[in-house]
């Protein structure tokens, strides 16, 4: 495995590779961002993964300084999954030069999450931009847990690019839980209410099938999960997957849900 420390390693690593296969996280490294790696392992020639905290997509500033970091730990399992590359680059690495055209997402995306963070997505896609350029892969690997995300990235990367962005689905652990980077600060208590959160809406999206005026029902959810777990919910709504679209028909669907328990924000999709 080789460390790339700056773009100078960057570049001279990469001279030669064709099929390039690219997962980028900001670490903490968890069975979600393995299963990205094994699919780019099965599909590509050789596989990069990158570790950057990314300031620009944070629209809190003690959410940044707060994101779960251990590069050791982070290397150690990336040594023994045999990736090919971790590149480790710094602010300037990804960000300089400065003078690049400024991004900005359509008024009709500013929704579910675009809608309570503000500039998120915007600094989501420029720093995928700087990156899918500063590496050229042959396919980008990204995870549905973060489905908004995955989605605008797959449209802007896929009209800029050769870059393929392939989309992975999401990991859960026993309980059905979602994993994600911030999981790593909940309690063993809000962890447990976080698996039950999971095991309701899974089991509610099963139901509404049947169900005759699905708006209601998301509704009447909201408020009983209000009720039963004490938690403050950002949106519950029912999309249409390939649109992103409200929609009250459960064909081509997905439930996103974003919501705050003691303080730490988890989002997920059914």
């Amino acid at each position: 495995m080789k460390i790339l420390l700056n773009n100078n390693d960057l570049n001279r690593a990469l001279k030669n590779v064709l099929k390039l296969g690219f997962v980028p996280t900001m670490g903490s490294i968890h069975d979600g961002h393995k299963s990205l790696i094994d699919k780019s392992k099965i599909e590509c020639k050789e596989t990069l993964v990158s570790i950057f905290v990314n300031p620009k997509q944070f629209n809190n500033k003690n959410d940044f300084q707060n994101y779960p970091k251990n590069i050791k730990k982070d290397l150690s399992l990336l040594k023994k999954m045999k990736v090919n590359y971790v590149y480790l680059p710094s602010y300037k690495d990804v960000y300089y030069p400065k003078k690049r055209m400024k991004i900005s997402i359509n008024k009709n995306d500013k929704i579910l999450c675009a809608k309570f963070r503000n500039g998120h997505f915007e600094g989501v896609l420029e720093v995928m931009d700087r990156l899918t350029n500063l590496i050229n892969p042959y396919k980008i690997y990204m995870g549905e847990k973060d489905y908004q995300q995955l989605y605008l990235v797959r449209n802007y990367i896929n009209k800029k690019y050769k870059t393929k962005v392939v989309s992975c689905k999401t990991i859960r652990n026993k309980n059905k839980l979602a994993l994600s980077s911030r999981n790593f600060h909940l309690t063993n208590k809000n962890l447990n209410i976080a698996e039950k959160i999971s095991q309701n809406l899974l089991s509610f999206k099963k139901k509404l099938i049947k169900e005759k005026v699905i708006s209601r029902s998301i509704s009447l959810k909201k408020l009983e999960l209000i009720r039963l777990f004490k938690i403050n919910i950002e949106y519950l709504e029912l999309r249409n997957k390939k649109n992103l679209k409200k929609t009250n028909k459960i064909k081509n669907s997905k439930l996103f849900f974003a919501y705050y328990i003691n303080k730490i924000r988890l989002i997920d999709n059914y």
